[in-house]
């Protein structure tokens, strides 16, 4: 939802208007946003670092919040990544401090980084952040709460180092751990699975209840072959956050894959309920599983709203023989 900016809202931050051309991999526009709202323009800087920064970003595919988080550091900011509460983030507000967010992306965008920017208590309304001219957002607050569950409320503070008193006593939940999931990830980009396991090994004690961890985890475990792990890292991330969507949809991936269709089935089925909108392709895969327990009306229905989520799917003409082959039988 955009809305015009001009209320009178008293939870809300006013930020700075970036252009969108300014989004690259080396300094992320969320990032860009919050650091220029601080009165420092870091990504004037890193376009005059030239070569270097042209050679570090030809190693990256796609924005990573590292790369960002790293240089606002190097300028003087701090950051802290941590599992947020709605609490949490109306206080930040309150204080003046606009948030980074990660919510669910959609389709072939896994994930989407917000920022937060004030929040609407009448209308139970969160304000984001639109880099378009008298623009923000406006998510119902129970549609916000449910999708960042979705992320085990991944959230991102950045603050230059002389406000570090305002967050000295406050419990920032895996702050540490979640700092060496984000290098992690970095790894993961470049196909380094081993050294992203080997950061995630730091971390691997029972006595961890970060889901975001445990998903990564299992991620690294599964591109290294090590079964073993990977059911311990998804079966964790559910654990401690029945909502993990991804770790969900992972984890039903697998059993789909050893043919235990019952599991499967089950587990998309959770994923479904909790996001439908988020992959048409796992519609697909529940039908597959479906198919195999010889529930064909409930097949049928998967497959059609594939199609209906997915239309220009490159295999549809075979969904559409096999939805016909279906209601035959």
């Amino acid at each position: 939802m955009q809305s015009s900016s001009n209320n009178n809202n008293n939870h809300l931050i006013h930020l700075p208007l970036v252009d969108i051309r300014e989004d690259d991999p080396f300094f992320p526009l969320v990032i860009n946003v919050i650091t220029k709202y601080w009165g420092y323009d870091i990504h004037q800087s890193t376009n005059k670092l030239g070569n270097d920064t042209n050679k570090l970003q030809s190693k990256i595919s796609s924005s990573l919040l590292i790369e960002g988080l790293e240089r606002s550091k190097s300028h003087g900011f701090l950051y802290y990544v941590y599992k947020g509460t709605l609490k949490d983030l109306k206080k930040r507000i309150d204080q003046g401090i606009p948030i980074i967010v990660i919510i669910p992306g959609i389709q072939d965008m896994s994930q989407h980084a917000l920022i937060i920017s004030g929040y609407e208590e009448k209308e139970k309304r969160i304000i984001t952040y639109i880099p378009q001219p008298d623009s923000y957002g406006a998510i119902p607050e129970t549609q916000f709460l449910s999708e960042w569950n979705q992320e085990d409320n991944l959230t991102i503070l950045i603050i230059p180092k002389e406000m570090s008193s305002i967050v000295k006593n406050d419990e920032l939940k895996n702050n540490e751990s979640n700092k060496l999931c984000l290098e992690a990830e970095r790894y993961f980009q470049n196909n380094e699975y081993e050294t992203a396991m080997r950061i995630l090994e730091k971390e691997n004690n029972s006595s961890n209840e970060n889901s975001y961890f445990w998903y990564l985890f299992g991620l690294a475990a599964n591109k290294l072959n090590d079964t073993k792990k990977f059911l311990v890292g998804m079966h964790n991330a559910i654990k401690y956050n029945p909502n993990y969507y991804s770790a969900l949809r992972s984890l039903a991936n697998f059993y789909l894959n050893t043919q235990d269709y019952a599991k499967a089935n089950e587990l998309y089925s959770r994923a479904i309920e909790i996001n439908p909108n988020r992959y048409g392709s796992i519609f697909k895969n529940r039908a597959i599983a479906r198919i195999n327990l010889n529930y064909k009306k409930e097949a049928v229905e998967d497959l059609q709203t594939y199609i209906l989520k997915v239309p220009t799917a490159s295999d549809r003409s075979k969904i559409e023989e096999l939805i016909t082959e279906l209601n035959s039988n």
